[in-house]
C-alpha cells in the first residue's frame, strides 16, 4: 500500500513527485511509456513563459507568475540548462499593435515586466528580424530551457529522495475501495490511500475511471523545424506572433544549445498519441515564420517533429481534488512548462492538507536533497578542463558523436544514475548524442553497443525508444 500514486511522469507528474518526497510518505510513479517525460513534455517550444498572456484571474496566469522564478530556481538546484534571454512578441500592422497594447494591460495585471519597443529599438537588438516590424513587447523574464533534461533531473531527484518509478505500466483501470485505491495496468495491480493523475493527454480518461465525466482533454498537435546551430547570435531571443485563439502562434527560438525552433503548427486532431508532421502544416509554419524574420535559414534544417498538447474543454488548468483523495491536474497546456513547479507547490498543499486531515500528521523527510549530482558536459568544458577530466577518466577522451561532441564517458554517467535511460532516444534526451546534423547516422550503433554492454543484453533487444521499437531484428553474419 503507498500513501500516493502519481499517474505520469511527464513534466508535472514528475515535479510533483519531487516535491511530495520532502515529505515521509510512500510514493509510486507510473507511466505507460519506455522513459519519462516521452509525451508533450518532450516534444515542445522549450519556453519559460513570462505569465503576460494568459487571461488574468485564470489558474493558467497564476501558475505561469508563480511558476517562472520557481522553474529557474529548480534549474540551479538541479543543474538543468536554462537561459532566461527574454522573448518578444511582433506586432507588423496596426492592428496587431492593439493586441500588443492589450498584452500589455494584462502584463500589468499580471504582475509581469514588460516594455514596448519600437521599430528602431527592435532592429537594433534584433536585426535578423522581419524589416515590416512596427512595435513589440518584451518580456525581460522569459527563457529557454532544455525540457528533456527537466524532466530526468526532477524524477532523478525525486528517486533520490525515495520515490519508486516504474515504466511501462499503463493505467488501464482504478477501483475505488472505502479507504484506498487500486490501480490496475496491463500487468500489474497497485494500491495506494491517494491518486493523482498527471496523465497529460489521458487525463481525462483516467479521471473518468473514478469520477463522474467533467472535462474533456482534445488533444491539439504543434508541428516544429529544427535548424542546425550555425550562428549563436541569429536571433538571440524568442520571438512571437502576437497570439490568435489557436494559441502564441508560430515562434522561432533559439535553444539552450542554439540549434533554432521554428513553430509549432495549432491543429486539433483526434487521435491522442499522432505526433506526425504533414508537409501543408509545415508550409504554413514556414508562411507564418516570414511575420518574424524575412529569411529563416531553412537550408540548415535538420529535423522536423511534432507534439501533442492537452487542451481542456474549460480552456484553463484544472487542479483540484475532484473526489475524496483523488486529486486531478488536467488540462495542463501551454504554459505548462513554465507553471510546472508552482503547480506542484499547489499539489502539495492539497494534498498535504487533505491527507493530514484523514490520517494525521506528515513527517519532513529529514534526508531530502534538493540537488542532484552535476552532468558533465564535455562540450562546455575548456581544452585545459577537458585534458583533467580525461586523465581522471579516459572514456571521457572516446568521442562517440561529432556532431555534439559527446563522449563515451558522458553516456555512462548518466547510465549509472537513478533515472537511467533504457533506450536510444532515452540516452539521446539525455546528454545529446543524436541530437546533431547527422541525427544519429554516426553514434546510434556507438550508443547501441554502450547500451548492450551496460545491460549484459543482445543487440536485438535494444529499443530506439517505446517499447519493441527494435533496431535491429537478427543476425546476418557470424556476429
Amino acid at each position: 500500500m503507498f500513501d500516493v500514486i502519481i499517474v505520469g511522469a511527464g513534466v508535472i507528474g514528475s515535479s510533483i513527485a519531487r516535491n511530495l518526497s520532502k515529505y515521509k510518505l510512500s510514493i509510486l510513479v507510473l507511466e505507460k511509456e519506455n522513459d519519462v517525460g516521452d509525451g508533450a513534455s518532450g516534444a515542445n517550444s522549450a519556453i519559460i513563459h513570462s505569465g503576460y498572456d494568459p487571461k488574468p484571474g485564470t489558474l493558467k496566469a497564476e501558475m505561469n507568475v508563480k511558476g517562472n522564478p520557481l522553474l529557474y530556481k529548480a534549474c540551479s538546484e538541479l543543474d538543468v540548462e536554462a537561459l532566461r534571454i527574454g522573448s518578444i512578441t511582433l506586432a507588423n500592422n496596426d492592428e496587431e499593435i492593439e493586441v500588443l497594447k492589450d498584452l500589455a494591460k494584462r502584463s500589468e495585471e499580471n504582475g509581469v515586466e514588460y516594455q514596448l519597443l519600437d521599430h528602431d529599438e527592435l532592429l537594433k537588438i534584433e536585426p535578423n528580424i522581419t524589416k515590416q516590424v512596427k512595435m513589440g513587447l518584451l518580456a525581460p523574464t522569459a527563457g529557454i530551457i532544455n525540457p528533456f533534461e527537466l524532466v530526468v533531473a526532477l524524477m532523478e531527484n525525486a528517486i533520490d529522495n525515495g520515490v519508486e518509478l516504474k515504466l511501462n505500466q499503463e493505467v488501464i483501470d482504478i477501483k475505488k475501495n472505502d479507504d484506498s485505491f487500486t490501480v490496475f495496468t496491463k500487468d500489474n495491480n497497485y494500491q495506494a490511500k491517494y491518486i493523482i493523475n498527471a496523465s497529460g493527454v489521458y487525463s481525462d480518461k483516467v479521471s473518468e475511471m473514478v469520477n463522474p465525466k467533467f472535462f474533456t482533454v482534445n488533444p491539439r498537435r504543434g508541428e516544429y523545424f529544427v535548424l542546425d546551430h550555425f550562428d549563436n547570435n541569429f536571433i538571440k531571443h524568442t520571438l512571437f506572433n502576437v497570439p490568435t485563439s489557436k494559441g502564441k502562434g508560430v515562434l522561432v527560438s533559439p535553444t539552450t544549445h542554439f540549434n533554432y525552433l521554428v513553430g509549432p503548427s495549432s491543429d486539433f486532431i483526434n487521435d491522442k498519441d499522432s505526433v506526425a508532421t504533414v508537409k501543408e502544416i509545415l508550409d504554413e509554419v514556414k508562411f507564418n515564420a516570414k511575420r518574424l524574420v524575412d529569411n529563416v535559414p531553412y537550408q540548415y534544417q535538420i529535423r522536423v517533429f511534432s507534439g501533442v498538447r492537452a487542451v481542456s474543454d474549460n480552456n484553463d488548468f484544472i487542479i483540484e481534488e475532484t473526489s475524496k483523495r483523488f486529486i486531478n491536474v488536467a488540462g495542463i497546456q501551454s504554459p505548462g512548462l513554465a507553471s510546472s513547479q508552482a503547480i506542484a507547490l499547489k499539489v502539495e498543499d492539497i494534498f498535504i492538507d487533505s491527507y493530514q486531515e484523514l490520517f494525521g500528521e506528515v513527517g519532513k523527510n529529514e534526508n531530502f536533497n534538493p540537488r542532484r549530482r552535476p552532468l558533465i558536459r564535455l562540450n562546455k568544458k575548456t581544452i585545459e578542463e577537458r585534458r583533467e577530466l580525461i586523465k581522471k577518466d579516459p572514456k571521457l577522451g572516446r568521442i562517440i558523436c561529432r556532431c555534439e561532441q559527446i563522449s563515451e564517458g558522458e553516456v555512462l554517467d548518466v547510465l549509472n544514475r537513478s533515472c537511467p535511460p533504457h533506450t536510444i532516444k532515452g540516452v539521446k534526451k539525455r546528454c545529446r548524442p543524436g541530437f546533431g546534423k547527422c541525427q544519429g547516422g554516426f553514434c546510434e550503433p556507438l550508443v547501441m553497443k554502450i547500451l548492450q554492454d551496460y545491460y549484459g543484453l543482445d543487440k536485438t533487444e535494444i529499443d530506439y525508444g517505446k517499447k519493441g521499437t527494435y533496431i535491429t531484428l537478427c543476425k546476418t553474419k557470424n556476429e
